[in-house]
């Protein structure tokens, strides 16, 4: 009778315990979806990447292939011009803070 308590009780704490492991201990439940939610996590930063290096290699196929892209790149971002063509800038005249100040202020009454 005596073992059979004792048989009991260990069985209870060891059922204790592995609970306690389950729900709480390192490698249990808390611990596996912190891991699900950063897999996720990771998942949905992959597939945006993903998407950004697919227009990178759609960019530099265009780039190898196609004489107009590299066209519209040299004009765009290093001023570049055709032979033959002839470039304009316009420039918008900067606003003299002290013509400003005079244009800003109430006209005075003729006397």
């Amino acid at each position: 009778m005596q073992v059979g308590r004792l048989l009991l009780v260990a069985l209870v704490a060891l059922l204790a315990f592995l609970q306690y492991r389950l729900w709480w201990g390192e490698g249990g439940r808390r611990s596996v979806a912190h891991l699900r939610g950063q897999v996720d996590q990771q998942a949905h930063e992959n597939a945006g990447l993903k998407q950004r290096n697919a227009a990178l290699a759609a960019e530099v196929d265009d780039l190898k292939s196609g004489e107009a892209a590299v066209e519209e790149r040299a004009r765009s971002e290093l001023g570049m011009i055709k032979p033959g063509e002839t470039f304009y800038r316009v420039v918008e005249p900067q606003a003299d803070p002290a013509t400003d100040a005079q244009a800003a202020a109430p006209a005075e009454p003729a006397d």
